[in-house]
């Protein structure tokens, strides 16, 4: 899990560092640091470089950057397994060395990463390091503001927003085509109807007894989307139903929508990927018990998230849950491990 801010550095430092770094250390041994012609370890170089970045000294500053963004990834890779690594050291190797996509991959799963870094990845770096940065789903779960920066990244894949739950608008466009804009001074939608015409329809359509079936029947792409995103229950219910997945995404964001109908999503074995990932990443819905199990048990739910569930489940469902045949491998055994394990613990 990444770690909050602090405003404080607060590095503890080997004796072989401070005497490189102190107030007052020769010259010619911080600028031979900065050349990384010191034989120091791999943490206590990185830990030099950090403060030599910082110099005030033009070359040692100079040399040092330069020193770091070309040590072997063998000599960094290895500290990204150390847990106590400083966050600061890790924001280091980012703004050093962002292209390189193995490294980062490890540095976004550091345990001790800032939400800070993580952002300045997602606004920074290239496609395969936000490939990576969207694959730690626990990380983005917990920091939407992330997901939107990967999504306003110039780099990011357009399949990869949309994984995201990016809604492309030229998709919009190409549903229904471009209609003439209607005469008058009242403002129309991109479809060329009207909020008063629209509420006329409606209007019409219930003197005539019509559903609101029906009334979708007649709806534009654009206007469905706007039915899903600020409609009733009964519209979000119909909303849901279509094929279209910016359609159904656009319920899914509708600010009325119930913890009941998130469920009934989350339930629905026909659910697409987008609709699982809209789920999973809304912390206030997986708060929800049934969501939780609705989720563990859903085949288009990722096995590294489905598996965060197994241990909030009651013993009765973790019971029900190892005889089903419905599950796949990683779950199944997943939970017979969890049903070993509080037989087991109770003893019983």
């Amino acid at each position: 899990m990444s770690q909050p801010e602090s405003s404080t550095v607060r590095l503890k430092v080997s004796p072989e560092v401070a005497r490189i770094v102190k107030p007052g250390a020769p010259r010619d041994a911080q600028l031979a640091a900065a050349r990384g012609a010191l034989p120091l370890a791999g943490k206590d170089l990185l830990t030099v470089l950090f403060f030599l970045c910082r110099s005030g000294d033009a070359e040692i500053k100079k040399s040092a950057v330069k020193t770091l963004r070309e040590l072997p990834a063998t000599i960094l890779s290895p500290l990204c397994k150390d847990e106590s690594l400083h966050p600061q050291l890790l924001e280091l190797m980012v703004r050093a060395r962002m292209a390189d996509g193995d490294l980062m991959g490890a540095v976004i799963m550091h345990p001790a990463v800032t939400v800070k870094t993580l952002l300045y990845l997602a606004q920074k770096a290239g496609a395969e390091v936000l490939e990576r940065l969207a694959g730690h789903q626990n990380m983005l779960y917990e920091n939407p503001e992330i997901v939107e920066a990967i999504i306003a990244n110039p780099a990011a894949e357009k399949a990869l927003k949309l994984k995201l739950g990016w809604q492309d608008p030229e998709e919009i466009t190409k549903q229904e085509p471009p209609q003439e804009d209607s005469e008058g001074d009242e403002e129309t939608d991109e479809d060329g109807r009207s909020p008063t015409e629209i509420e006329a329809l409606m209007e019409e359509a219930d003197r005539e007894g019509m559903s609101k079936y029906q009334i979708a029947m007649d709806l534009t792409v654009s206007e469905k989307i706007k039915m899903g995103l600020t409609g009733d229950k009964e519209w979000r219910s119909i909303m849901m139903k279509q094929s279209n997945k910016l359609i159904q995404g656009a319920v899914m964001n509708n600010p009325r929508i119930s913890d009941g109908e998130v469920l009934m999503v989350a339930k629905a074995k026909t659910s697409s990927d987008d609709l699982i990932r809209i789920i999973l990443l809304n912390k206030d819905w997986v708060k929800n018990y049934e969501i939780k199990k609705a989720l563990l048990v859903h085949p288009k739910t990722p096995p590294p998230k489905a598996l965060r569930y197994v241990s909030f489940m009651t013993m009765k469902d973790i019971k029900g849950m190892a005889k089903s045949k419905q599950l796949s491998n990683i779950i199944a055994n997943a939970v017979r491990k969890e049903l070993a394990f509080r037989i087991k613990k109770t003893g019983g």
